[in-house]
């Protein structure tokens, strides 16, 4: 099984250090960017097998990023994923309809979040 690799968009870094450290354990290699513009940049850069999304990023927030990811052709079949504390009534509805192919809430379920990462790749490959 070759190596997924996984870009994390998140500028809180306790939230970035606790997905890698969950995600590298499962065999995942996890790219961290800080920022939407640097997100961006990575995901221009680089192939990748999936990407988490925190919505409220600076410069750039997580709807309007979707909305650039898509645009890249190598992008295109890599699941993008709203990682957010948004949980409010039509919070998800509107990650998915800035172009987001799924929706994990935040505080993370350490348990949950290799599943939901490997569900998403499944998904990815039909």
């Amino acid at each position: 099984m070759t190596q997924k690799t996984v870009l994390y968009i998140e500028d809180n870094p306790g939230n970035r250090l606790l997905v890698k450290r969950i995600l590298e354990v499962e065999g995942y290699k996890v790219v961290e960017a800080i920022s939407g513009l640097d997100g961006l940049s990575a995901a221009e850069s680089m192939q990748l097998d999936l990407i988490l999304v925190d919505i409220n990023l600076p410069e750039l927030d997580g709807y309007e990023l979707t909305r650039r990811l898509k645009q890249i052709k190598h992008l295109v079949g890599v699941p993008i994923i709203a990682m957010t504390a948004n949980v409010m009534k039509g919070d998800r509805e509107k990650s998915l309809a800035a172009g987001c192919d799924g929706y994990i809430q935040k505080p993370i379920d350490v348990d949950q979040l290799p599943v939901q990462v490997a569900n998403y790749l499944q998904a990815k490959k039909k």
